[in-house]
């Protein structure tokens, strides 16, 4: 078998039952995971018109535009989807503070110890 046997020339992402997608925002210079959210379609079509990651807040059922209120703003330098359709992956520009509700840079803070999740050592 060689290898690309058997990929797609091209695929349509595949909606969960929810019509949502798992999002990856990625810092586009470092490459850190930023955050984890959810797109539907027209989340993600918005997303690609106006260059910004917008997602779909599960807890407010409405458009959540990334920084709208936190001046935390996603600016969106490449955009794919997996293999299997059924994720994004967005490359971004962080601008402000960071893509954390918490105000770090990522969501990803909590390292296994002892048997526990606990808050990971800040890196200086």
């Amino acid at each position: 078998m060689t290898v690309g046997t058997y990929i797609d020339e091209s695929i349509e992402p595949r909606w969960n039952a929810d019509g949502l997608l798992p999002a990856i925002a990625q810092d586009a210079t470092s490459g850190e995971v930023l955050m984890l959210a959810w797109m539907n379609a027209e989340a993600l079509a918005l997303c690609l018109q106006e260059r910004r990651a917008i997602y779909w807040s599960r807890s407010r059922g409405a458009l959540w535009r990334k920084g709208e209120t936190s001046g935390n703003i996603q600016e969106l330098v490449d955009i794919r989807l997996d293999c299997d359709g059924d994720t994004i992956l967005l490359k971004v520009n962080q601008i402000g503070e960071g893509a954390c509700h918490t105000g770090r840079a990522s969501c990803f803070f909590y390292e296994p110890s002892g048997g526990r999740w606990v808050l990971e050592h800040d890196k200086s």
